[in-house]
């Protein structure tokens, strides 16, 4: 079958031919793949940008960890799922035998393994993974738009993190897909106002625009703080970063309130040099989410589920396997917003 694998610690990935799965094993389900999403990590390891070294020891490996399929075959042992069950993944899986582990938090497991990361992922048509991280998805909710659940998972866990109170004024930083899925969650939690920057990325702006979300600022026509001000008159009460750029967390602190909570969601090439004091001073807090969380999964499947037509306009791009590549240039060049793969 054909798959998209990480063959070397460089630039570039590889469609190549390579034996389809066998049989699961105990506790395993093989999916067959129908929508896997390039997701802006999947951008990090094609560049090889810093902070992937964990995988040379697994290459090669077929990358992929945004994915939703039907269960194709199931291991001895495995309850609750039958062939033609359609599914969505939770790609972390965790030890099973630590504290984190055994109190519920497998994202905290420090011996945790990502299938697309660490084990074959779901570029390709069929995969084998543990019947642990299988989701259900609910009746009415489009196995094409199924791909979107985990970094919809991942923003709600930033959501979360961020402990966004009702009239709160929350600015997003970022409009990827983690950006774009983070402000619409906070505006649908409840929350006062949302803002969602950018720079000189019209084709996402626009993208949350169609989605909904009221304030919209591009940061190459007028300065964040001055934006800010424009919309809000005052400081913001939260600020999540979805960008992995260092300098969008220092403007993200400039225009946050004494005692604001900033997110980091993005992942970052460069160490952050910061002014402690002054942070402490100010009582602001720098707070981190990775992953996602056992309650973010249900809740972003039953808004998938409900509200299909807004999220779903993320997608602007799907293609055959065979055209990974093409739609990893798209991704990386800021040509898409979220591509789909169709195996």
């Amino acid at each position: 079958m054909l798959a998209l694998r990480k063959s070397g610690p460089a630039f570039g990935l590889d469609l190549a031919e390579v034996e389809a799965p066998g049989e699961p094993a105990a506790g395993e389900v093989l999916v067959e793949v129908a929508a896997v999403g390039i997701c802006g990590s999947d951008i990090h390891v094609y560049e090889w940008t810093a902070g992937y070294d964990f995988m040379t020891p697994h290459m090669p490996m077929t990358l992929g960890h945004e994915f939703a399929g039907r269960v194709a075959a199931v291991g001895p042992g495995v309850d609750g799922f039958g062939i033609g069950d359609p599914v969505t993944v939770w790609p972390t899986v965790a030890c099973g035998q630590c504290r984190a582990s055994l109190a519920g938090r497998p994202q905290d497991c420090q011996e945790r393994r990502v299938i697309g990361l660490h084990r074959n992922g779901g570029y390709a048509r069929r995969v084998v993974v543990p019947a642990g991280n299988c989701l259900a998805l609910p009746e009415n909710l489009d196995i094409g738009l199924a791909a979107l659940a985990e970094p919809l998972a991942v923003g709600q866990n930033a959501v979360d993190v961020a402990e966004i109170g009702s009239g709160d004024a929350v600015l997003v930083l970022g409009p990827g897909p983690i950006g774009l899925g983070i402000a619409w969650l906070a505006l649908h939690q409840g929350t006062g106002t949302v803002i969602l920057a950018g720079h000189d990325d019209r084709l996402r702006l626009d993208c949350g625009r169609r989605m909904g979300i009221p304030h919209l600022v591009d940061l190459k026509d007028e300065p964040l703080d001055r934006a800010v001000d424009r919309i809000l008159g005052r400081p913001v009460d939260r600020v999540i970063e979805a960008t992995g750029q260092v300098a969008s967390i220092h403007d993200g602190l400039g225009v946050l309130r004494s005692s604001g909570i900033l997110v980091v969601a993005g992942i970052h090439s460069e160490p952050l040099e910061i002014d402690l004091t002054r942070l402490v001073r100010d009582k602001k807090q720098l707070r981190t989410a990775h992953d996602a969380s056992p309650s973010a999964w249900p809740r972003v499947l039953a808004l998938l589920a409900s509200h299909g037509a807004e999220l779903g306009q993320m997608v602007s791009h799907r293609l055959p396997l065979s055209a990974a590549l093409e739609g990893f240039e798209l991704a990386r060049r800021k040509q898409a917003i979220k591509v789909i793969l169709e195996p």
